[in-house]
């Protein structure tokens, strides 16, 4: 049977977030240790933590943000993810050269189809008996003080949204938006989440709000 995951801003490979992921995981103090220690930890765990539970038969949306966006980070993190488990679909971010925010995006589109199924700036699913609409960036907020890409955001009818990009450590704000959900590792513990728990999520918070 196949099993549904969702997850995002993996950063495979990205020196400023593998830094703050091992702060705060508690790896590394006051940034003592050298950088590439961080990163390999962060890519990693990151790969161990997805080999543990996606099966080859699985499917799994990535909601962007494979790397640190250069053209070598790219090239880096599609190897990477190569090697993982699945049937792997994206959902490009501001971090993935294929978004069609970037003028050279059509020249990446092959490269990033020899890993994933698909390749789109955002996606529709049926997630429990609800559809949620699929995009990196959320229909409110950002992990920086000015809420930045406006003209890439999905426009908010109603619909539920999984979405990526925050880097929150909290998978629903409702003070932020009562009807987006957070997938990115930094809310689920540096791993995919099953369709099944967002699900469950989203009936008990319809149920709530």
């Amino acid at each position: 049977m196949t099993t549904v995951w969702f997850t995002s801003d993996l950063h495979i490979g990205h020196m400023l977030v593998a830094l703050d992921r091992a702060q705060r995981a508690g790896v590394m103090v006051a940034r003592l240790i050298p950088q590439e220690v961080a990163v390999a930890w962060n890519d990693g765990l990151l790969a161990h933590n997805w080999d543990a539970v996606v099966q080859p038969h699985d499917q799994v949306w990535v909601l962007g943000d494979l790397s640190a966006g250069s053209s070598e980070a790219q090239r880096n993190a599609l190897a990477w993810m190569a090697e993982r488990p699945g049937e792997k679909h994206l959902v490009a971010g501001n971090h993935d050269r294929v978004h069609p925010m970037y003028r050279d995006a059509h020249k990446w589109q092959r490269q990033y189809l020899a890993v994933f199924q698909s390749v789109q700036p955002f996606a529709r699913r049926r997630v429990g008996g609800h559809t949620a609409l699929l995009s990196h960036l959320p229909y409110r907020g950002d992990h920086t003080t000015e809420q930045r890409y406006n003209q890439y955001r999905l426009r908010d009818e109603g619909e539920w949204l999984l979405h990526g990009h925050t880097h929150s450590r909290a998978s629903f704000l409702p003070h932020v938006h009562q009807r987006q959900l957070h997938v990115g590792v930094d809310a689920w513990h540096m791993a995919p989440v099953n369709i099944d728990v967002l699900a469950d999520g989203i009936e008990q918070l319809g149920a709530e709000w």
